[in-house]
């Protein structure tokens, strides 16, 4: 049995209805594919104080754990691990989205994102945020 793990992620919609993703960098794995930003969860972090943290540190944007809304999740079974990942809306944070970890960013419609590469995780999720907005 492979162990799971546990990544938190968010939707981070603008004004227009778009919806941030990440191009996942060169050297990490599943590099070029695109994803919800997010990340693991430090020992005895909880989801929501993993997910404020990742969002300053990759995209230098500060918002509150009462702005996250938990949407749907996903469960899927890699070859080496089973990915548990909680996605949370977000609507309002300070700042403006930028990349500090080398990766790029897009806004993109969720009715287009089934035209862009995603990890299989994080595609399930595609159709829960197209229904949304």
């Amino acid at each position: 049995m492979n162990d799971v793990l546990l990544v938190v992620a968010a939707a981070l919609v603008d004004r227009d209805g778009r919806v941030l993703l990440a191009e996942r960098p060169e050297g990490k794995a599943m590099a070029g594919l695109w994803e919800f930003p997010g990340g693991k969860p430090a020992p005895g972090e909880t989801p929501e104080a993993a997910l404020l943290r990742e969002l300053k540190e990759e995209l230098d944007i500060d918002t509150e754990a009462s702005c996250l809304a938990p949407l749907t999740f996903a469960s899927h079974a890699y070859a080496d691990f089973h990915l548990l990942m909680p996605l949370y809306v977000c609507r309002v944070w300070q700042g403006v989205p930028r990349p500090k970890e080398g990766q790029r960013l897009a806004w993109v419609r969720p009715r287009e994102m089934p035209d862009w590469p995603m990890p299989p995780a994080d595609r399930p999720l595609v159709a829960m945020l197209r229904d949304l907005l």
